[in-house]
């Protein structure tokens, strides 16, 4: 079983939220409401492209204000990570089953591995973060790794996402899919099956609802 992390596993959102809206405070603008939900799921290098544009500054370095947000977010991970409804349960009863897992997460390692404190290193089998791919989400790169790395065929795989980016991500790379809206809505499409939350989800009852 695959799991996407921000949104998905956490309620970690309004963590990216404070940094990205610090950033533009430092840097004397502000980012709307419909830039920022079109950075939802994308990597932050990707993200910082967006944001630079989006408050008119595009010259700025992405480079920079990725440092920058990577920074003040890890240690933002350390403090104020929350589990969405249902996500930690479901995680523990796919580990009692013994099924292979993989976290696979547009952010990089540095700041994962901060969220491994809480999510716990012996949940997951393989873990893939954003900095560890040729290209990240959309791309189908990062779920096809995860699912090498767990020796196990893409369409074998149920992968659990709460962005578009992230869905379109896991349906590229043959997986079933398990939608959670969480920031951004989710459009129903061929290989998504839409949930409203993880809130009382059973191994079971996602299995059957993806056959």
């Amino acid at each position: 079983m695959l799991f996407d992390m921000d949104g998905t596993l956490f309620d970690s959102e309004p963590l990216w939220d404070i940094a990205i809206e610090e950033l533009a405070h430092l840097y004397g603008a502000q980012v709307s409401a419909e830039v920022r939900l079109n950075m939802v799921g994308r990597s932050v290098d990707e993200s910082m492209v967006l944001f630079h544009d989006g408050i008119g500054q595009p010259w700025r370095d992405a480079a920079a204000s990725s440092a920058w947000i990577y920074d003040r977010v890890t240690g933002l991970f350390a403090t104020d990570l929350v589990w969405r409804p249902g996500a930690q349960e479901l995680l523990h009863e796919v580990r009692a089953a013994g099924l292979p897992t993989a976290l696979v997460t547009s952010t990089n390692r540095r700041a994962v591995e901060v969220a491994l404190d809480t999510l716990g290193r012996h949940n997951f089998d393989a873990v893939v973060c954003g900095d560890e791919v040729a290209f990240t989400k959309p791309h189908p790169d990062p779920y096809l790794r995860a699912a090498k790395l767990l020796n196990v065929e893409p369409a074998d795989c149920l992968a659990v996402e709460d962005s578009p980016t992230g869905v379109a991500s896991a349906l590229a790379a043959g997986t079933r899919v398990i939608g959670v809206p969480n920031a951004v809505t989710l459009k129903p499409m061929t290989g998504l099956t839409l949930l409203p939350t993880l809130a009382g989800a059973t191994l079971a009852a996602l299995s059957a609802a993806t056959v």
